[in-house]
This record gives C-alpha cells, sequence and structure tokens, in this order.
C-alpha cells in the first residue's frame, strides 16, 4: 500500500529532486535569503527547519548527518556554530516564505524563503567590492621624431 507516500515531484526524478533540494539548502544556508518559485520554496521549508532542528543537538551523530544531508562541510559548520545560537531559544518556524509576484516569460508564481531574524550581510558573501578605479589623464602620444 501506498499510505504515507505523498510528496511534491515537481516534475523531476527522485536524482534530480533530492539534488534540487540539497542545492537549494546549500544556497539558504550561505546566504540566508534566495528567491525561487512558490512550490520549490513550499518544498524546501520543512527540509530547512528539520536540518535547524538538527543542528541545535551537539552531537558527533548530527554533526555527521549534517555532513551527509548538505555534502557541504561549511554549509554544517554555519548550521552548527551560527544558526543554532541564533535560534537557541525559539522551538520551531525558523524560515519564512514571502510571495514576491509573477516571474516575466512563463507567469511562474515566485517566492522569497529566508531565515527569521537574518544577517543582512550573509547576501552579499561572494558579491566582490567594486573597485573605484581613478580615471588618469591620458597621457599625450608622443609624435615619432623625423630625422
Amino acid at each position: 500500500m501506498r499510505h504515507g507516500m505523498v510528496n511534491k515531484k515537481l516534475n523531476r526524478t527522485s536524482e534530480h529532486r533530492k539534488a534540487l533540494l540539497k542545492n537549494m539548502l546549500n544556497s539558504l544556508i550561505k546566504y540566508e535569503q534566495i528567491k525561487t518559485t512558490l512550490p520549490k520554496a513550499k518544498f524546501l521549508k520543512p527540509q530547512a527547519d528539520k536540518i535547524i532542528t538538527l543542528g541545535k543537538k551537539d552531537t558527533l551523530q548530527t554533526s555527521k548527518m549534517l555532513v551527509s544531508q548538505l555534502q557541504d562541510s561549511k554549509s554544517a559548520n554555519k548550521v552548527k556554530k551560527t544558526l543554532s545560537k541564533r535560534y537557541e531559544k525559539r522551538s520551531g518556524g525558523y524560515t519564512r516564505i514571502i510571495k514576491a509576484g509573477y516571474r516575466y516569460g512563463d507567469n511562474a508564481p515566485m517566492a522569497i524563503i529566508e531565515f527569521v531574524d537574518r544577517d543582512v550581510e550573509a547576501r552579499r558573501i561572494d558579491k566582490k567590492k567594486k573597485e573605484i578605479t581613478k580615471e588618469l589623464p591620458k597621457a599625450e602620444e608622443k609624435k615619432p621624431a623625423t630625422a
């Protein structure tokens, strides 16, 4: 019997769904806010909450489970060190979904999924600071000497 086997398929194979979930979890942990379609955000929310709850337990087994599920030691460390400390007093509901209109092109409903009480600066982790280059006056072209 198939009782209790219902989950979102997202029009993908099971391997693709697992990879999608893992990549979205890592991005959410790294940037603390991502923009995606509404069904994907609803699919991600319970998994992200479970990862934070898992990170709040400080045992070797939970550390191994985090690395196993995220496949990224940096993300697992961030969950253990910063996110679990931030949500120490909170008993659930670590993420929120904000509807963000419709995507131009296929009119898919978009949503922003973010951590509650997120770090605003985490969104700029990979973006390089623009270097302001001073425009130097162009050197006068030297005319070839005629002998």
